[in-house]
């Protein structure tokens, strides 16, 4: 009876022909107590019309009703229906839901009339705090306002004082008015993309705009305003596109001048949004002297598939004016590729490529970024391979690759293609099932097919018809077997064998011209081919050796472990592949009669065989020392495991067929742990048995039977590095985030990842330090308690390398370097950073570097200086962080002088 009472008392309420779908509500406690509903009714307005068994359901048009869809609604004090005026009103944390439509106040006012929804704040009792501010959302679009008037048949609403993000703008305006969900009219109007909304370091005003939610927005007059002080940076309208997907668009160019080129734009061109794969940047320079800059870059990707981006730059770079005595013309390119193919696109392929090649003298010239690290470094390197596994039995793989190296210093190119077959290792004795013992059955062999190209060339000949007249190829075959055993237990033995054949395409005969008293060489084309094998054993094994020491010793015990390695070799000579030729007696120049051999594979792709036999053996220690010590946390009860040498390697040979020198130099190598971060690197030491001439030629005569030591130091070096950090007195600490080696531009070109030598810095953004700086939320929490307490961020990175010579009785340091990179922020939001180094032989400051970084917020600034060096030059920038807004910035530079 209740029930049915309810329904017809809501039926009543709703029977009006222009009414909105309301309903009174009574209080919780009143709701709870009498009637057993829920609050939040959901209306339609069907219910405006009641059907009847009398009438066929068909011959009756329904009105269709001003709504859409449902309205659910609520509020936490009370709900009221004022059926005189035809108003309803929700008061204290209201809401209503509508469609994709959703508003949230302190008091919401639904007036059937003129079906609008009026929603405001509520003032505090206890406070007089306006709270409970408007929150208006519409599908993504998100609208804080003080107060707000939405009409529910068209869509349209007044908001006033309203607060918005918008892809990463913060928009605040006095009133807006909102034709439709796609259209926005706004006046009087502040855009920033501060993340301070109340107080923004710097906003755009404009009096009248027009916004498209994630499309755009069109302003009037505009003016840039820093600190609520307008400036004369101004525009008589403004076009500010809004995307949340990648677009394409201009790149708008900034502005520079410079002595050397005049006045230039830089970095302007076009951004391609080619597909959600894949992307393309089109920029570039152009100065008043003609010198001009072209950067393409794409970067591409395709899960399970392949990924990649690609950097093509060429520069023409003019200094001076042409006829003047300092006038210089270079003209300069670098391609840089990555690529790499997903196992999951095909587990029997694989394709890679990192590709770094260009003209020399690129990273020296360019105008458009300073890579420190690309500059020191001598060498380029460029590899693309492909390779692919076929099933059959034994399986096959196929290999291809292409190599490029370049020496920066002597501007040379080696290229080299090479194509590889090999068959996978075949164990013909072995069962069937089960392992494999003993040496029978662990023979096993596979055979190798290389077939390789190489030019040898440089950067003017590159690309032209010299390059590959002196073109060399040839084809090689190798068949290695070998078997492993073990001896004695402990002992792991290998013995080995090598069948090899090469093919070559061309040889070099030799004559003697006794009239002119010169060497002939000539060329002969035609296929020829030699074979070598060789044969040989090894042993090795590991030995323990530990100590204990009394329970309430520091040191609770010292381990030992070594691990010797034997191995034998032997080549015999293949005379049979030497031809001879005789330099007759002259006595006027004291010549004797000489018979000198030579092979007609010398100087070809690879080279001559050898036609000495060499029976060798080689022997090896390498030694680990670790110690087990007490903890100073006395609570742990595990002693503290502490390495005292690490890979202490010895090693050296004897040759029994050499005619003389048979015993090799003994070197060693190791590292000493010094301290937590602290290594003593110990390499290239070489002790020589022998002793030297009056000459300083080695001789075959031991050095102790001359008068001297049982061993001549020769040659040794010694390095090490230390970094720390505030965090290293810090006993909880963030774990350091690894970089992409492929997106390091300083490492991809050969430098290091750290800033020891300096930092890199792209022109077009300004960055000189890592980009781990703290998220906008973080930013945005802090506290002036977190500002007061701030404890100094710094790091400090150190190297010293010495290597001392004495081959020929120089007894000398031959070099001797100190380097130093140190970063810190002294206040919130500054970085500041200093490289250097200092050559102690020469007493002269190495390639130094300082750099300043700013964070402005919204904003950022940054100055990068060389104060010396065939690279002096520094860069200040300052700009809008935000990616939208990247084009409003202002750099300035001074360049090195190219000339020097």
């Amino acid at each position: 009876m209740i029930k049915t009472f309810f329904n017809i008392f809501l039926l009543t309420i709703f029977w009006f022909p222009f009414s909105a779908i309301i309903a009174q509500e009574l209080p919780d406690n009143q709701i709870s107590d009498s009637l057993n509903i829920d609050k939040n009714i959901v209306d339609k307005s069907e219910l405006a019309l009641t059907e009847t068994d009398s009438i066929a359901t068909d011959s009756i048009i329904k009105k269709k009703g001003f709504l859409e869809g449902d309205v659910v609604y609520s509020a936490k004090n009370y709900m009221r229906l004022n059926r005189l005026n035809n108003k309803m009103y929700l008061y204290d944390d209201a809401k209503i839901d509508y469609t994709d439509m959703n508003i949230e106040a302190g008091s919401i006012i639904v007036n059937q009339s003129n079906r609008e929804v009026y929603a405001k704040g509520i003032v505090n009792d206890t406070s007089s705090i306006y709270e409970q501010a408007p929150v208006f959302k519409q599908g993504t679009n998100l609208v804080e306002p003080d107060t707000i008037r939405f009409n529910f048949k068209s869509k349209k609403a007044l908001i006033y004082n309203s607060k918005t993000n918008q892809d990463g703008f913060n928009i605040i305006n006095e009133v807006s008015k909102r034709e439709n969900d796609s259209v926005v009219f706004m006046k009087n109007v502040r855009f920033t993309t501060s993340q301070n909304i109340e107080d923004p370091e710097y906003y755009f005003y404009a009096r009248r705009i027009k916004f498209i939610p994630k499309k755009k927005i069109v302003t009037g007059l505009v003016n840039m305003y820093i600190a609520d002080v307008p400036t004369p940076l101004g525009l008589p309208f403004a076009y500010f596109p809004m995307m949340d997907k990648a677009a394409s668009g201009f790149i708008i160019p900034s502005f520079s001048d410079s002595n050397s080129r005049g006045f230039e734009l830089q970095n302007g061109g076009y951004y391609f949004a080619i597909s959600d794969y894949m992307n393309l940047t089109l920029v570039g320079n152009y100065a008043t002297n003609a010198s001009y800059a072209v950067r393409v870059e794409s970067d591409y990707a395709k899960r399970y598939r392949y990924s990649g981006n690609l950097n093509l730059r060429l520069e023409n770079n003019i200094v001076s004016e042409r006829g003047a005595s300092d006038y210089s013309k270079s003209t300069d390119y670098n391609i840089q590729w990555s690529h790499s193919l997903a196992r999951q696109a095909n587990p029997s392929s694989s394709f890679r490529a990192s590709v770094n090649f260009g003209s020399s003298q690129y990273f020296n010239n360019s105008t458009n970024q300073s890579n420190i690290g690309a500059q020191l470094n001598n060498e380029l390197s460029s590899s693309i391979s492909y390779s692919k596994s076929i099933r059959s039995k034994p399986e096959l793989s196929f290999d291809n690759s292409l190599r490029i190296s370049q020496n920066t210093n002597t501007e040379s190119i080696n290229i080299t293609t090479s194509s590889n077959l090999s068959t996978e290792r075949v164990f013909p004795f072995a069962p069937k099932t089960g392992t494999k013992k003993g040496i029978i059955q662990n023979i096993g062999f596979n055979v190798t097919t290389n077939a390789a190209y190489e030019i040898q060339t440089n950067d003017d000949e590159f690309l032209t018809q010299e390059m590959i007249k002196d073109a060399e190829y040839g084809v090689s075959h190798n068949i290695p077997v070998s078997t492993t055993f073990k001896a004695l237990k402990y002992i792991n033995g290998s013995l080995n064998s090598s069948f090899r054949e090469r093919w070559v395409f061309e040889t070099i005969e030799q004559s003697y011209d006794n009239e002119n008293r010169t060497i002939v060489r000539d060329t002969i084309l035609g296929f020829d081919r030699y074979n070598t094998y060789t044969t040989g054993a090894s042993l090795n094994t590991t030995v323990y050796g530990t100590v204990q020491f009394k329970e309430d010793a520091k040191i609770k015990a010292l381990r030992h472990v070594v691990r010797p390695s034997v191995s034998y070799s032997y080549t015999p000579k293949f005379d049979q592949y030497y031809d001879n030729y005789v330099i007759n007696a002259d006595e006027s120049i004291g010549q004797e009669r000489e018979i000198v051999d030579y092979s007609r594979f010398t100087g070809g792709f690879y080279g001559a065989p050898s036609n000495r036999e060499s029976s060798r053996l080689s022997f090896s220690v390498s030694n680990n020392i670790e110690a087990k010590v007490a903890d100073r946390d006395t609570t742990k009860i595990e002693a503290k495991k502490v390495t005292l040498l690490n890979a202490f390697n010895f090693s050296s040979g004897y040759d029994f067929k050499a005619d003389s020198l048979k015993l090799s130099p003994i070197s060693f190598s190791g590292s000493i742990p010094v301290a937590k971060k602290l290594t003593l690197n110990i390499s290239g030491v070489q002790l020589n048995p022998y002793a030297l001439n009056d000459d300083n030629d080695v001789i075959d005569k031991w050095n102790i039977d001359n008068g001297g030591s049982l061993f001549r130091l020769t040659s040794g070096s010694v390095s090490f590095s230390y970094s720390f950090a505030h965090t290293d007195f810090i006993r909880e600490k963030k774990e350091d985030q690894t970089e992409d080696e492929l997106n390091d531009e300083t490492f991809r070109n050969g430098g290091r990842q750290d800033d020891l030598f300096g930092a890199s810095t792209d022109y077009r953004n300004g960055d000189l330090f890592d980009t781990d700086d703290e998220s906008p939320e973080d930013k945005k929490e802090k506290t002036d308690v977190d500002f007061y307490n701030y404890k100094i961020p710094w790091s400090l990175n150190f190297s010293y390398n010495v290597r001392y010579s004495n081959a020929q009785r120089q007894d000398e340091i031959s070099s001797q370097n100190i380097n130093f990179s140190f970063d810190t922020e002294p206040a919130p939001r500054w970085k500041v950073g200093l490289s250097s180094g200092f050559n102690i032989l020469t007493k002269e400051f190495t390639y130094t570097n300082m750099r300043f970084q700013r964070d402005l917020e919204s904003w950022k600034m940054s100055f990068n200086w060389v104060p010396f060096s065939t690279t002096a030059s520094w860069n200040f920038f300052i700009g809008i962080t935000s990616n939208m807004l990247s084009d409003i910035k202002w750099d300035k530079r001074a360049e090195a002088d190219k000339t020097l």
